[in-house]
């Protein structure tokens, strides 16, 4: 079993997570799998990112939520260490989907 450095983890998700929000059928899909995964609280703070960056513009809120974020996971991982290995997965899975979509590819979420 590898063992996975979790503030490192939580900074790689929050980074992923937040530029998504750009994406509104990648964020769709990635909303769901934040809510299955994390629960519905991290959901619903995950749509409260996405709406705060609808209003921001200048793009400045952005590296704000991905701090906010990354804090936010670090305590998930405090208190659920087990999910690391998952949430690890979803961050790139979802970063490889962002790259795929941004390349104008079929996507998987079809």
């Amino acid at each position: 079993m590898v063992a996975l450095h979790q503030p490192r983890v939580a900074w790689e998700a929050a980074r992923v997570l937040v530029g998504a929000t750009r994406d509104g059928d990648l964020f769709d899909w990635l909303s769901v799998q934040v809510g299955d995964l994390l629960g519905p609280t991290c959901q619903e703070s995950l749509e409260r990112t996405r709406d705060q960056l609808r209003h921001d513009p200048d793009g400045t809120r952005a590296s704000v939520e991905t701090g906010l974020w990354r804090a936010r996971l670090e305590d998930v991982l405090r208190t659920r260490p087990g999910l690391a290995g998952e949430l690890q997965s979803l961050a790139t899975l979802t970063a490889g989907l962002q790259k795929e979509r941004a390349g104008h590819r079929p996507s998987m979420l079809s």
